[in-house]
C-alpha cells in the first residue's frame, strides 16, 4: 500500500478544486469496477498530504445516480486514505436550516435504488453494522471546523438521499419532513455504505443552497438558485477544510479502521484469490491480522 494520505475530500456540486492544495500530483486508477469520477489529485495543504476527488467530475458530467462510487471509494482505499470528508450541497426540509448554512448530518434515509452499494457479493459475503452511518470522531472534528471557519453550522440532522436528478414533488417534500428528516440531497448513498465497507472513517459537510419545495414563502428549488447559493458556500466550505487539517481526530481505537472484524461472514479459507485481488485494497487489513 502506498504512503498514508490522512484525508480525501469529496468536493460535490460547485466545490471542483482545493486551494491551497500544493505539491499536486494527478493520479489515474483502474478498479476493477471502473475508472473513478475524475483524476485523484493528491497533494499537502497545511503540511498534510491530503487526496481531492471531484465527485460529479470537474466539467460536472455524472449524474448522482451514474456516479461510480465503488470505484471511487476502492480508489481512495488503494491510495492508502484513512479519513474523507465529504462536500455536498442539499435542500432542507426544516426551517432552522436555512440557505447558506453548514450541516453535519447524523442520520441517513435510503430513497435511492439500481446503485451498486456494496464491494462485496460474488462469493464474499459481510453485513457491516450501519446503525451510525457517520464516524463519530469526524463528525466532531468537521463541526468544529466549520464553526472555527465562521460558517453557521448545526449539529446533527437526518439527510434523505433521493435518486435524482429531478428535485421532489411538493407531496415528496411533505412526507420527507413528516418522517422526521431535515436534509435532502443525492449523494450520501452509498458513499457512506462503501466507506464503512473499506473501514474508512467518513463524514458528510452538508451545504444548503434552498428550502427543496415545502416552504410557503421561498420558490421551489431549481438547479440556479442552487448553484448561486453553492457559490457563496464553497469559500467556507474550503476554509472549514483547511481547518479540519489542521486538527484531524485519531484513527486509533475508531471502530470504523476495524470495521470487517464485525461485518464479515466468509470464512478466509474460502476466498477464491479472484476475490481476494477484486477486493484486495479492501481485504487487506482483514486478510492480514487473521482474527
Amino acid at each position: 500500500m502506498s504512503e498514508a494520505i490522512p484525508l480525501a475530500v469529496i468536493g460535490g456540486s460547485g466545490f471542483y478544486a482545493m486551494p491551497g492544495l500544493e505539491a499536486v500530483q494527478e493520479v489515474e486508477v483502474d478498479t476493477p469496477f471502473g475508472r473513478p469520477s475524475d483524476a485523484i489529485r493528491i497533494g499537502m495543504l497545511e503540511g498534510v498530504r491530503v487526496a481531492f476527488l471531484a465527485r460529479h467530475g470537474r466539467g460536472h458530467t455524472i449524474l448522482p445516480s451514474e456516479l461510480p462510487q465503488r470505484a471511487n471509494f476502492w480508489a481512495l482505499k488503494s491510495l492508502g486514505v484513512e479519513r474523507v470528508l465529504a462536500v455536498s450541497a442539499v435542500g432542507s426540509l426544516r426551517e432552522a436550516y436555512a440557505p447558506g448554512n453548514l450541516v453535519v448530518p447524523s442520520q441517513l434515509i435510503d430513497r435511492t435504488w439500481g446503485r451498486p452499494s456494496t464491494f462485496f457479493g460474488e462469493g464474499v459475503v459481510a453485513h457491516i453494522a450501519f446503525a451510525e452511518p457517520f464516524c463519530a470522531r469526524m463528525r466532531a472534528a468537521a463541526l468544529t471546523a466549520a464553526r472555527d471557519a465562521g460558517a453557521v453550522v448545526h449539529d446533527g440532522g437526518v439527510y434523505v438521499v433521493m435518486q435524482g436528478p429531478a428535485f421532489s414533488t411538493r407531496a415528496e417534500s411533505e412526507l420527507h419532513r413528516s418522517w422526521g428528516a431535515d436534509l435532502i440531497g443525492m449523494t450520501a448513498l452509498p458513499e457512506a455504505k462503501l466507506a464503512r465497507e473499506a473501514e474508512l472513517c467518513y463524514a458528510t459537510l452538508a451545504c444548503v443552497t434552498d428550502y427543496d419545495c415545502w416552504h410557503e414563502t421561498e420558490a421551489a428549488v431549481d438547479a440556479s438558485a442552487v448553484f448561486e447559493t453553492l457559490q457563496r458556500n464553497v469559500a467556507v466550505s474550503q476554509e472549514a477544510v483547511r481547518r479540519l487539517v489542521r486538527a484531524l481526530p485519531a484513527r486509533e481505537g475508531c471502530p470504523c479502521g476495524t470495521a470487517l472484524d464485525r461485518s464479515m461472514v466468509t470464512r478466509r479459507e474460502a476466498i477464491s484469490p479472484n476475490a481476494r485481488e477484486r477486493l484486495a485494497p479492501i481485504l487487506r487489513r482483514w486478510l492480514e491480522t487473521g482474527v
